[in-house]
């Protein structure tokens, strides 16, 4: 994993930035087509409520044992998909090729969560080239589309979840295009070699998980006739039980049909007809998706996003994500203050991470939105002597906590803005291959809410990621950034990210799933390893403690729950509520490899020490909830 510096076209310490084009104005002259949506100041009651809900349901704890490996590693959030990909790897498969593998593994077998139905960012470093790749394969708003989304005929507000069921809901799907692209330039094996064995065990059948059948029983959204009901639940209406062998032949077919024809046959002919017809005809809430704009999609090679922290370079996703801009914020700011020196978990730690979070998501809700349709004012934001400043904004005081304003970082147009009231809730998933070449891949794929919008075809979900669009398109007069507009790319929170030590070496590749909590998720994760000299396993596992400027939350059921009543004293309003996270990285020391797992999932991590002797192997840990030891 040795390098010799960030040569060619690879990472610069601090200019490798995305700029936006576009204009700050474009929402004030849209205003009157998307009239009279846009002039909603009404906010419907449930979306408050749904601020407070998480992705998924926590389904309890499962002790992870940190995993080495020399020679490469797969961590994916289903034990099977890692299993797909590492036996790719121990081919000599790239990592790229494991992580598509295991991506359409994970459409499978972690349904709820992501697959080809919707999109991703990716990175992806290059070793012998000294190249980072930063791959958007996010999903793009119809062309027709427009803010009845969230509006009924009347003008009232639809609640969150009546936006989310149904066609309207749904963008482009990117995540396949993007690895199209990815693939042209970096090369793969055939697409059969890397999607036989998931067609193999969609045949076959695979038993449904205990954390599947918890999410099932938990889900109010599919009703009978639908395909996804029919294909999750029992002829009594009742989830289909844990251990049942769930076949997904559809899946199967579709899958070998990409492998024949290409990638283009899932945006172009029977398969993009059917997730048109799938989408214009939904019950009660269809949506407007054509065949151009499948066929029109295209993913995007960003340029790299990438900051400083104390010696290290930490390199994250561009806009339309706001993950990686604003966990570069979070830890800018985090360089003012003594946190390195602070008791980890301790209450003037915990209050330190705290107010550099409120900050950065204040900026976060105000300038972020998709790069090519706004100017996403990049360089100011990330700014040392912008974040040096903001810091001095922070509580450390024991007063009642308000709600942070928006800073005016260097740009023309950054005060002419309004803050979104885009509230995200993704199902999202995470995964890291590192191969024999010391390449590596950091994904992060979601299809936005849990079993997305529960429209189901050809044996996959499709999205919902466009209610990740703001509600409105101006307040107070002012636009704002994440407005609906067609072929915009809703904002993200997804947040892949890799870090470089002053050597140019990769020290650490990790993401995580959970909404807008993705990027407190993270930027404590890389926080504790290079501030508190945590292992990464170590870091992860680490109970949440997150303010997105809007209340601390700290993870039930651990230790720092007891805390509710000394961060309160602080002036925090506090909520203790599950944090579901979803973190899986690796971190990597003279040579060898280290996994990083969440405990909180389902998630595993596989090197050539503890291949396992087949995939049915990796569904014997899920169901028996229990993990052999650990391969030194």
């Amino acid at each position: 994993m040795k390098s010799s510096g960030f040569g060619g076209a690879g990472i610069a310490l601090v200019g490798a930035l995305v700029i936006g084009g576009g204009s700050y104005l474009g929402g004030i002259a849209i205003d009157h087509w998307l009239s009279p949506y846009s002039r909603q100041t009404k906010t419907a009651a449930p979306l408050a409520v749904k601020e407070d809900l998480v992705p998924e349901t926590a389904t309890g704890f499962l002790d992870k044992k940190e995993v080495t490996a020399k020679d490469y590693m797969m961590v994916a959030a289903h034990p099977a998909a890692a299993q797909i990909g590492a036996e790719i790897l121990a081919k000599g498969g790239s990592a790229l090729d494991a992580a598509l593998a295991a991506q359409v593994a994970l459409n499978l077998v972690e349904p709820q969560s992501s697959g080809i139905g919707g999109g991703a960012f990716m990175l992806y470093w290059d070793n012998e080239k000294q190249t980072l790749y930063t791959y958007d394969g996010r999903e793009t708003a119809p062309m027709a589309v427009d803010r009845r989304l969230f509006f009924n005929a009347d003008g009232s507000s639809r609640t969150f979840m009546e936006a989310v069921v149904g066609g309207a809901s749904i963008g482009v799907p990117g995540v396949l295009r993007m690895f199209q692209l990815a693939r042209q330039e970096n090369g793969g094996r055939p697409l059969q070699e890397l999607f036989q064995p998931t067609i193999d065990l969609a045949r076959k059948g695979f038993p449904i998980s205990p954390r599947l059948h918890k999410l099932l029983s938990d889900e109010k959204y599919m009703s009978p006739g639908m395909a996804v009901h029919d294909y999750f639940f029992a002829a009594d209406g009742k989830p289909k039980k844990t251990g049942t062998v769930l076949k997904n032949e559809a899946f199967a077919d579709t899958l070998q049909i990409i492998a024949r024809d290409g990638i283009d046959a899932f945006y172009t002919g029977d398969i993009a007809r059917d997730i048109v017809k799938a989408v214009n005809t939904a019950p009660g809430n269809p949506g407007n998706m054509t065949l151009d704009d499948l066929a029109a999609y295209k993913a995007k090679r960003r340029e790299n996003l990438c900051a400083v922290y104390r010696i290290k370079l930490v390199c994250g996703m561009p806009p339309p994500s706001s993950g990686g801009l604003t966990v570069l914020q979070i830890l800018g700011i985090l360089e003012n203050t003594d946190i390195a020196n602070q008791e980890p978990m301790s209450p003037p730690a915990i209050q330190t991470f705290a107010e550099a979070m409120r900050l950065a998501h204040a900026d976060r809700d105000q300038y972020i939105g998709d790069s090519d349709f706004v100017d996403v004012p990049v360089r100011g934001m990330i700014n040392r002597g912008y974040l040096a400043a903001r810091s001095i904004e922070m509580d450390n005081g024991f007063n009642t906590k308000v709600k942070m304003a928006p800073g005016v970082p260097p740009s023309d147009n950054a005060a002419m803005l309004s803050p979104d009231d885009a509230i995200e809730l993704p199902s999202t998933s995470h995964l890291v291959a590192v191969d024999k070449h010391g390449n590596v891949v950091s994904m992060t794929s979601s299809i936005e809410n849990g079993f997305g919008s529960r429209q189901m075809v050809r044996g996959f979900l499709l999205n919902n990621q466009l209610t990740d669009f703001a509600r409105h398109a101006v307040k107070d007069g002012l636009p704002i950034q994440n407005r609906i507009e067609p072929g915009k790319r809703p904002r993200s929170s997804m947040a892949p990210t890799m870090v470089f030590d002053e050597n140019g070496e990769l020290v650490m590749a990790l993401g995580s799933p959970g909404g807008s909590r993705i990027i407190g998720y993270v930027a404590k994760t890389v926080m504790g390893v290079l501030d508190w000299d945590m292992s990464l396993q170590d870091a992860i596992s680490m109970p949440h403690f997150i303010d997105r400027n809007s209340g601390l939350d700290l993870e039930a059921d651990t230790d720092i729950a007891k805390l509710k009543v000394v961060m309160a004293a602080r002036g925090y309003k506090v909520k203790v509520r599950g944090l579901n996270s979803g973190l899986h990285g690796v971190q990597v020391d003279d040579g060898t490899i280290h996994s990083g797992v969440d405990p909180r999932r389902e998630g595993y991590a596989i090197g050539e020490g503890n291949l396992l002797p087949d995939v049915d192997a990796a569904f014997d840990l899920v169901m028996s909830k229990e993990e052999p030891e650990a391969v030194q």
